[in-house]
């Protein structure tokens, strides 16, 4: 009895791989096309949330170096001048000095402009002063819109 169901079971498997066919060209071609049309639609959602997350990168970065410029001032009772720049927070930073997410390096400058203390900038992918979208600038003085 054992036997027959084993053989039963060996002869249906046996069938169904007999009977297993592949995929057709126009199949496969149907498949790609459907896969083109997703990646159409959601690449350039996706990367448009990549530059989002550059800006808040940035935004992040200029906000810690205010933290590390006030500290600065606790210490030595002002701001670094611009000639001194960045690299005077090294004491007060955990890494060195980072480039902005675009490999650029950040522009300070004290005393800043209209009465700020300083002003501090990220000029964006393109890395000019100006623009908007990904090339917008950011700066220590105002959040993201």
């Amino acid at each position: 009895m054992i036997k027959t169901l084993r053989l039963l079971r060996l002869r249906l498997a046996m069938t169904l791989l007999k009977s297993q066919r592949g995929f057709t060209l126009i199949e496969l071609l149907v498949v790609m096309v459907i896969l083109g049309l997703l990646a159409a639609l959601v690449g350039p959602k996706f990367f448009g949330q990549v530059d989002k997350a550059r800006q808040k990168d940035a935004s992040a970065q200029i906000a810690l170096f205010g933290e590390a410029l006030d500290l600065y001032r606790l210490e030595k009772h002002h701001y670094p001048n611009t000639d001194e720049g960045l690299n005077v927070l090294k004491p007060y930073l955990k890494k060195d000095i980072p480039k902005d997410p675009w490999g650029n390096e950040y522009e300070y400058k004290s005393p800043g402009e209209e009465g700020r203390d300083y002003d501090l900038v990220s000029y964006g992918a393109d890395g000019a002063p100006g623009g908007d979208g990904n090339n917008l600038d950011i700066v220590s003085w105002k959040g993201l819109e």
